[in-house]
């Protein structure tokens, strides 16, 4: 989600949740990691290719193992509990305008 919808929530959280509540931050459903990378890949000018999941484990070890999971995170409760909305870009649209990616397309040079 937009770092701002997020600091949205973290305010209402710590204004109004009880304590222990859990909290599940949404912005969108479902967001396969294919077009995530194919948007990084094209900022970055760097191929990207499909990997067959049982091939996974092989390429990226333990991590491999999260990308074979189909877990879409809802925030509907969420949502409902704290009257909260996103409202800023969503996750493909904030990486297409680049500001992401130091390059001479990004008007922006990140920090480290």
């Amino acid at each position: 989600m937009h770092r701002l919808d997020l600091a949205r929530l973290y305010r209402l959280a710590l204004e109004a949740a009880r304590a222990g509540t859990v909290l599940n931050g949404v912005a969108e459903e479902g967001i396969p990691t294919r077009e995530i990378t194919e948007v990084i890949g094209r900022h970055l000018d760097v191929p990207t290719v499909s990997i067959d999941p049982a091939a996974a484990n092989e390429h990226f070890g333990w991590l491999g193992a999260f990308f074979a999971l189909d877990m879409p995170a809802r925030s509907a409760l969420t949502r409902e509990t704290m009257g909260w909305e996103p409202t800023h870009l969503g996750l493909i649209a904030d990486l297409e305008e680049g500001y992401y990616f130091a390059n001479e397309r990004s008007p922006i040079t990140p920090t480290r």
